[in-house]
């Protein structure tokens, strides 16, 4: 799973120091939202839909004017699965408050955000973000268990070589790839690297593709991802 790729002389940060990141005074129609409240209104949340956190990363860019993060949680009932939700905040307009929730979730701070859900919402002075992430949360449990249905279906699907062949072609006409990639995926998928994706899978197909994005630029690694999501069907 891609997480958080900081970029542009942005640095990881921990929770503390969001906290201590200044919020700007809000105006007749505009209200920032302070970077360390989403952190935690996502944290509350996790701990209410009984989600145990796995992880969490944050960055700031130099100025600390957007804040990125992803959060990563072990869903009670679920430990096969880590799900994750990434999010960006701005506080200088250039971004409007945005939540990625997903199996495979990017957030970097070139601004590239994406996801299998992604949810947006303009700094304007009726912006509530605890109900926000509150009303996401309760949404997105159907969405994840759907997700997840989707890998385990993706792993019983079996993928001949020529059938793999046709979909990575039909990968790089879509532009989810490179032409000059369709070959490391299918080696990849034929000779993968790790031995729990030797099955000729579709599932494993996948994969072949997402470990190839790992060498990709942030922007052309959420072309990727969300190409990709609409070729497996996982939208």
């Amino acid at each position: 799973m891609q997480g958080l790729m900081l970029h542009c002389g942005s640095q990881h940060v921990t929770l503390d120091q969001l906290r201590q990141v200044p919020t700007p005074a809000p105006t007749a129609s505009w209200r920032p939202v302070p970077h360390h409240q989403i952190a935690e209104h996502v944290l509350e949340e996790a701990e209410k839909h009984g989600c145990r956190v796995a992880s969490q990363d944050y960055g700031l860019n130099p100025s600390c004017s957007k804040m990125f993060g992803v959060l990563r949680f072990h869903p009670e009932g679920h430990p096969e699965y880590t799900r994750a939700l990434g999010f960006r905040n701005s506080h200088d307009k250039s971004l409007a408050l945005g939540l990625a929730a997903g199996l495979n979730v990017f957030a970097c701070d070139n601004l590239c955000f994406s996801g299998e859900i992604v949810i947006y919402r303009r700094h304007t002075v009726r912006i509530e973000i605890a109900s926000l992430i509150g009303d996401a949360f309760s949404s997105l449990s159907v969405q994840y268990e759907r997700l997840e249905q989707n890998v385990v279906r993706m792993k019983t699907m079996a993928v001949t070589t020529d059938e793999a062949r046709l979909l990575i072609v039909r990968a790089a006409e879509m532009n989810a790839i490179p032409g000059s990639d369709i070959l490391p995926v299918l080696n990849g998928f034929r000779h993968p690297s790790h031995q729990e994706f030797a099955d000729p899978t579709r599932w494993n197909l996948y994969n072949s593709f997402t470990d190839q994005a790992k060498t990709y630029s942030p922007a052309r690694a959420d072309q990727c991802y969300r190409k990709l999501a609409d070729i497996f069907g996982l939208n």
